[in-house]
């Protein structure tokens, strides 16, 4: 089974909260363990853990992470790192072979990335070669690692249930 963790890298705790959140809430929505923060930002933190709270599961939110140590810690315990950008690989091309890789580490960013980012991944991997969201590339990178498994996962801890309806909100506590 892939175990998945995301590294933020890049957020800006006056611009980008919002955005952070649901990197980390797609994040645990379709698969992920865990976010590192590579920024101090306990609003971010609380948030997640809140939802994590009411929906379930057991998704870790860890802030104010030195982003070379995590990354080269996480390559010396055998870890894959993957960084989603524009520039890379294209994410058909090369998502069977990440695929079979047990411990990935998955580079997200904001801001510019800093250069050195390219090299230390072992993938590169692009979702499009056209400016779009790191929400979307992180949603559409995990839909595609999971084969869209993800989507049908249940939190048996969760206070909160959603029950699929054709219309209408109906949810169960």
């Amino acid at each position: 089974m892939t175990r998945v963790s995301i590294l933020r890298i890049g957020h800006r705790p006056e611009r980008d909260q919002r955005v952070t959140t649901h990197v980390g809430l797609t994040a645990r929505a379709l698969g992920a363990e865990r976010m590192y923060l590579a920024e101090a930002d306990s609003g971010v933190v609380q948030s997640i853990t809140d939802v994590v709270s009411r929906w379930g599961g057991t998704f870790f939110c860890q802030d104010n992470v030195r982003w070379r140590r995590c990354i080269n810690e996480w390559k010396d315990r055998g870890g894959t790192v993957v960084h989603l950008t524009m520039y890379g690989l294209n994410l058909p091309d090369v998502i069977g072979e990440i695929r079979e890789k047990e411990k990935i580490l998955v580079i997200v960013g904001a801001e510019k990335v800093p250069g050195e980012v390219f090299g230390l991944a072992d993938y590169n991997v692009a979702v499009t070669s056209q400016p779009h969201s790191e929400i979307s590339s992180l949603a559409l990178f995990l839909d595609h690692l999971f084969s869209g498994k993800e989507l049908s996962k249940a939190y048996p801890d969760a206070q909160i249930r959603i029950i699929p309806s054709r219309s209408g909100k109906k949810t169960e506590d």
